[in-house]
């Protein structure tokens, strides 16, 4: 597997030399790196990404506040792609993300990918701004970093699908990153660590937005990351400022917010038998 040249061999090297940018980064901990991995093997993965929309089973989003689709647990993820994963789920990788993160816990990866694995947006789609779920339902682990890896080749600017990050009173966005090819962001995720991608996707038909989403989990966390104030450990959706859609899309909980949020909570058996019932 020829995900870089050398990578694996110089990865902790690159991650203490790169530490003091991703802590001083705003509104948070983060750090956006292009051409971080091999170009041809990544090339790869971005001809091959499925349509994830033309799989019934997989997780689709369609309110105010998400329009995408996703890969559930490995179903649907080619074994290319997964073996990628794979990697980025394994002890070097892993080591990696804790040295530039400067995470004192040890960090997990998520074998369950709950929430992440492949991402695909089309024209039309959104993220609404929001603070990630903080609780693996399963491990019950403490959410604590985001890897996101863009596989969209010779995407303009005009197409939209920034990433944009939030300061934590949400008066302004400090950073917006286009999700290009080979492009890697990480993350630090807490209660107040704001982000999304909350305009409409602007692409031409037939293209979409592809990304591969990893996120890294811990056994407690710094009372400092958490707000005592929401209970929820589930995602937590934001108002921009002066953004009436933001508004109206947050206003209480209609009846498909509702069966989001279930599905959310639920573990996949028990919500395919829910499903079943209700069906018959």
């Amino acid at each position: 597997m020829n995900i870089r040249p050398g990578l694996i061999q110089g990865l902790d090297q690159l991650a203490s030399s790169a530490q003091a940018t991703y802590l001083g980064a705003d509104p948070f901990p983060h750090i956006v790196w292009d051409n971080f991995f091999d170009a041809d093997y990544l090339n790869g993965l971005a001809e091959s990404f499925p349509n994830l929309f033309e799989h019934p089973e997989l997780e689709h989003f369609s309110n105010a506040k998400e329009i995408k689709s996703a890969s559930q647990l490995e179903r649907g993820i080619p074994p290319q792609h997964l073996e990628f994963i794979h990697f980025l789920n394994s002890e070097p990788f892993i080591r990696f993300i804790q040295i530039l993160t400067g995470i004192r816990e040890p960090l997990i990866g998520d074998p369950y990918l709950l929430g992440g694995g492949l991402h695909q947006i089309k024209k039309g789609g959104l993220l609404k701004v929001h603070a990630d779920f903080n609780k693996h339902r399963i491990l019950d682990l403490d959410r604590r970093i985001n890897v996101l890896v863009y596989l969209n080749k010779d995407w303009g600017s005009d197409y939209g699908g920034h990433l944009e990050l939030w300061d934590s009173k949400m008066t302004r966005c400090v950073e917006k990153v286009l999700p290009v090819f080979n492009r890697m962001v990480v993350f630090s995720t807490t209660d107040f660590s704001y982000h999304g991608h909350p305009e409409p996707l602007a692409c031409p038909e037939g293209r979409t937005r592809n990304s591969i989403a990893m996120y890294y989990y811990s056994n407690g966390r710094p009372k400092s990351e958490v707000d005592v104030q929401n209970v929820s450990a589930t995602t937590k959706f934001v108002s921009r400022p002066d953004s009436e859609h933001d508004r109206k899309a947050m206003r209480g909980f209609s009846k498909s917010n509702l069966i989001e949020w279930a599905k959310m909570c639920t573990p996949p058996i028990v919500w395919k038998a829910l499903r079943s019932i209700n069906s018959k």
